[in-house]
């Protein structure tokens, strides 16, 4: 998953960063470990010899969105890795970034200013000149996506967190709002066969409800990816997922960006329309709590809350389960692509 300027051959890297799963279940019994190594280690094997390597960067999406709209412009400003900087796609209108700004444009009837910082390849370790080169633009809204290296890269659970926290009360001491879509889940790319894949789910759902209170406790809003994609790429893979069955197609990142609008508005103050309760998933619970749920839900807002005037109970702070309608951010073709959701109008 190289840097977002230059086309280098991920193949390798990205086997070996796969094959670190085989050792990521810490939980288990020696025992069970020394079972199944040889099925995990000829899994990750396999998974090297499918998932071909690196075409092309993701396409730069900065630019002023929506320009047409009065107003001084929202800024926003994407960090992340791969998965924020829209590998896979080719399009710039196809990136989550402009999908975002776009639908957040036509929502607020104002023009949005994006910057796109994230790395292709980086790690929760890679924020923090990512922040720094933000905070140069003086950001409203940060969108921020990240975990799923760390998880193939074995990075530790609460190394990996404190480095998201660092990076979220950066900016919410600069007074921008953060929205962290949580670390998605590993275990529906099919690469990655049973049993690696059901470590990868375990371990990528850990990092998610990790993620989750940590982002929340430093003042930011959560939006949990998790399996977001898994139903319909099971029925529909070849539309789901880019070329390299790795990194989601148009269709998957409109997918993720209609998912996260609906918290992005709502971090601005211009909350949308709340969709009925879903099985009372919605509702108060204690952080933790709440963290876990949202990793098993996709597309789960949580956010800090008060119960009876208090913002922390017997177990932890409260926190505000919702999940929003999802917004459209930009209709998906027959073929898969998406198509153009508005015009791009001027650049950063």
């Amino acid at each position: 998953m190289g840097d977002a300027g230059s086309v280098a051959p991920v193949r390798r890297r990205r086997a070996r960063q796969i094959a670190r799963l085989a050792a990521i279940g810490t939980g288990a019994t020696v025992a069970a470990t020394a079972a199944t190594g040889g099925v995990l280690l000829g899994q990750a094997r396999q998974a090297r010899r499918t998932i071909p390597m690196a075409q092309a960067p993701p396409p730069r999406c900065d630019g002023v969105y929506g320009a047409r709209f009065p107003g001084p412009p929202v800024t926003m400003v994407v960090l992340g890795d791969s998965s924020a900087a829209g590998y896979g796609v080719y399009r710039r209108r196809e990136t989550p970034g402009s999908l975002l700004a776009t639908g957040l444009s036509r929502r607020l009837h104002r023009p949005v200013r994006l910057h796109r910082f994230a790395v292709v390849g980086a790690l929760s370790a890679g924020l923090k000149p990512q922040v720094e080169s933000a905070l140069e633009v003086e950001p409203d809204i940060a969108v921020v996506l990240v975990g799923g290296n760390d998880v193939t890269n074995r990075t530790p659970l609460a190394l990996a967190v404190r480095y998201l926290v660092d990076a979220v009360r950066t900016l919410r001491a600069a007074g921008c709002e953060v929205v962290v879509g949580t670390c998605p889940d590993l275990g529906t790319i099919r690469p990655i066969q049973p049993p690696l894949r059901w470590l990868a789910r375990r371990w990528s759902r850990q990092l998610a409800a990790a993620q989750t209170v940590a982002v929340v406790e430093a003042g930011g809003r959560t939006v949990s990816l998790g399996d977001l994609l898994g139903p319909r790429f099971a029925a529909e893979p070849g539309r789901m997922f880019a070329w390299d069955r790795f990194h989601p197609s148009a269709e998957g990142y409109a997918m993720a960006a209609a998912a996260l609008l609906p918290t992005v508005l709502s971090a601005l103050e211009a909350a949308p329309e709340r969709r009925p309760s879903l099985s009372g998933l919605e509702g108060v619970r204690s952080l933790p709590k709440a963290a876990q749920e949202a990793a098993r839900h996709a597309g789960t807002e949580v956010t800090g809350a008060q119960l009876r005037g208090r913002d922390r109970g017997p177990g932890g702070r409260w926190a505000q389960l919702r999940r929003r309608a999802f917004f459209g951010v930009g209709a998906v073709s027959a073929t898969g692509a998406a198509a153009d959701p508005a015009t791009l109008e001027g650049t950063a």
